[in-house]
């Protein structure tokens, strides 16, 4: 199917999205532009395999590309390099202590090609909402209490939606997906959304899906029951040395 443009979104929070099936060719998986980022909102997005992507000045924009970017959980790939390097890393993870400094801190990481951020002030209060609500996760690399890396993004049901990471010292990106992806792999979540084609993630073993399998499973997942609410207790204190 196409469409000739995005879709201009009902200013009803609560209205639905069209077909992530519908997004455009080129700019690729551009579906929508408007509407808001309440909760509701958010929730109806992601459960419909899109997500919101716009620059400070920008209208809100809404995606679902084609092909997706994914991890299966049990698949995430740290190099045998990477991990002898940890063996006696000191680095403890935990998750849902730190949520809004790691999205400031993925706010302020300089990204290749990139000039400025999509984590406006808008969107960090819309995820800060969503992690009070227990909707929203962040897993969190520490040395000591020194904040070293994270990654953030969005849980419905038993599919997890990767948003950014950062590494404040090297390798914690690594060490905080790849302690998300075994925790959820352990739990039984098999899919981790990463959106968009990026030579570090595909070096960690994340793989393309082609839209339609990638709805096809998001669309099971989310119906499955999920604990809603804080992860931390679930989650424990991981050593990062465990990862070796």
């Amino acid at each position: 199917m196409s469409n000739k443009g995005p879709f201009l979104l009902d200013s009803a929070s609560d209205a639905p999205f069209p077909p992530a099936e519908l997004a455009l060719q080129e700019p690729d998986g551009l579906l929508a532009v408007g509407g808001d980022l309440s909760p509701v909102r958010l929730l109806n997005a992601y459960a419909g395999g899109i997500f919101p992507w716009f620059s400070e000045g920008q209208p809100l924009l809404w995606w679902s590309p084609d092909p997706r970017m994914v991890f299966r959980t049990d698949k995430v790939h740290l190099s045998s390099r990477f991990r002898r390097g940890l063996r006696n890393s000191k680095w403890t993870i935990r998750a849902d202590t730190a949520f809004s400094e790691v999205m400031q801190a993925c706010a302020s990481a300089p990204r290749p090609g990139q000039d400025g951020t999509w984590i406006t002030p808008a969107m960090h209060q819309a995820y800060v909402t969503l992690h009070c609500l227990g909707y929203a996760h962040s897993v969190e690399v520490f040395d000591e209490e020194a904040l070293v890396g994270g990654i953030y993004g969005v849980a419905i049901g038993q599919m997890f939606f990767g948003e950014s990471m950062f590494s404040g010292r090297s390798g914690g990106s690594k060490v905080a997906l790849a302690a998300l992806a075994g925790t959820l792999a352990q739990w039984g979540w098999p899919l981790m959304d990463a959106q968009v084609e990026n030579p570090h993630l595909l070096r960690m073993g994340a793989e393309h899906l082609p839209r339609s399998a990638f709805l096809e499973s998001v669309r099971e997942l989310v119906q499955r029951p999920g604990d809603a609410g804080g992860w931390t207790r679930r989650f424990g204190e991981l050593a990062a040395a465990a990862l070796a």
